[in-house]
């Protein structure tokens, strides 16, 4: 059973921010082996959720939702994660739903962007993304930027 939780920023204890900076180090840097800095400013900003998901007290789940200060610019859903120990337990599903859920609640008028690693493209299209990019490298992995407007079901 997973314990979800859906952050403001300004809700994150330490050991939450903790839990979830150790996971995006754990997978996106030491797994993908890509050195970048993750800590990137936007984590503790504004009106930026933070989407966590508990087993057993380990965060093994995590989707960071960034709300621009420009009205009309996208919410971004970013640093999707599923821990590499629960991976083949569609959780990365209950994540994506989740995230979608909360910013159609906090923000229903706006449009969701994310910028998808190329190979997940499928599975950002069952929640209603369709590509808006070509195929780009960021930190030399394929990416797609992609999109959901608002009225998508």
């Amino acid at each position: 059973m997973i314990q979800w939780q859906d952050l403001h920023h300004s809700q994150l204890t330490v050991p939450q921010l903790y839990a979830l900076l150790k996971l995006r180090c754990e997978v996106f840097i030491v797994e993908q082996n890509c050195p970048y800095l993750d800590i990137d400013d936007d984590d503790l900003v504004g009106e930026n959720r933070h989407l966590l998901g508990w087993r057993d007290n380990v965060l093994v789940a995590y989707a960071r939702i960034l709300k621009s200060e420009r009205e009309y610019d996208p919410v971004v859903i970013g640093r999707v994660i599923v821990s590499e120990a629960v991976r083949g337990e569609k959780l990365g599903y209950q994540l994506l739903s989740r995230a979608v859920a909360s910013c159609e609640q906090h923000w229903p008028q706006h449009a969701l962007y994310l910028s998808a690693q190329a190979h997940l493209q499928n599975f950002y299209a069952r929640f209603g993304f369709q590509p808006v990019t070509e195929i780009y490298l960021e930190d030399d992995i394929p990416h797609i930027g992609m999109a959901r407007e608002v009225d998508q079901a």
